[in-house]
């Protein structure tokens, strides 16, 4: 049985959550810290844009500050994510062994079968994709939003994509962190992302609501955000054999991630390179 970390840090900032995560992956690489999973909340409500991705096709910043949204870049590929009313967790783990003795598509699995038994402790049994089946995009939301097509091993249930996930990794090292929407307003994830055409908006909504699911959409009795932690918890007990110690991040991991955010995550510059700031 493996002894992991569990860090719970609560709602925190994006900016600080991106901070927070690369500077545990960088501890776990070094040998400083035992692989770790760590469940966190957005506050305020944030777009996260994939790293590679430009921003000024991917987020409307105009609307975002109606919302109240911020925006953070993460350190990991893949497509644009609101984070509001979620589950978000974070796994960071040595690679080459017992548990994640092969690669990426590996990793990915393994976390997929964890995510698969908490859903399905709640009814819904959701299928595990075998990689992106790409649609025709009809605009640039559906071309930039993550929850409109399933990547490999993310979950899927009535043709809808319930998880998203990205992974960054090091030499013997990577983190996978994603989410579990619990509720999504399908209106202000578009507005949020749209940044092309705006005609026949309500019909545009419409169809990224058919493309994107969340747990309360199809929950008889609704969910709430605790429940799912601790059910991801103990479904990561069980499947992997773990034994948590519950924890907090260390002085030094904390100044490495004060440092990151100095240097990326709170930094304008990097985090919306490509946008024109009106």
């Amino acid at each position: 049985m493996q002894e992991w970390r569990l860090i719970n840090c609560g709602e925190q900032s994006g900016a600080w959550n991106m901070a927070l995560d690369e500077a545990l992956l960088r501890s776990v690489e070094n040998g400083l810290s035992s692989p770790v999973l760590r469940l966190y909340r957005w506050q305020p409500a944030t777009v996260s844009l994939g790293y590679f991705q430009q921003g000024c096709d991917v987020v409307n910043l105009a609307a975002c500050r109606t919302f109240g949204y911020s925006v953070v870049r993460r350190f990991t590929g893949g497509r644009a994510v609101l984070h509001d009313h979620e589950v978000t967790y974070a796994v960071i783990s040595p690679e080459q062994n017992e548990i994640f003795p092969g690669g990426v598509a590996q990793n990915y699995h393994v976390i997929a079968e964890v995510l698969q038994a908490t859903l399905a402790a709640f009814g819904l049994q959701t299928t595990i994709s075998s990689g992106r089946k790409e649609r025709t995009a009809a605009d640039s939301v559906e071309r930039s939003a993550c929850f409109t097509a399933p990547a490999l091993s993310e979950l899927v249930y009535n043709d809808q994509k319930m998880t998203g996930s990205a992974q960054k990794r090091l030499s013997t090292a990577f983190l996978q962190h994603g989410s579990i929407p619990i509720d999504i307003d399908p209106k202000r994830l578009y507005l949020a992302l749209n940044t092309g055409d705006t005609t026949n908006i309500e019909q545009r909504i419409e169809r990224l609501a058919a493309r994107v699911g969340w747990m309360n959409r199809w929950l008889e009795h609704p969910v709430k955000i605790d429940a799912v932690e601790q059910t991801l918890i103990a479904q990561f007990k069980r499947l992997l054999n773990l034994n948590f110690k519950f924890d907090l991040p260390t002085a030094e991991e904390t100044a490495v991630a004060n440092r990151l955010l100095m240097e990326k995550y709170a930094n304008p510059d990097w985090v919306l390179r490509g946008l024109t700031l009106s």
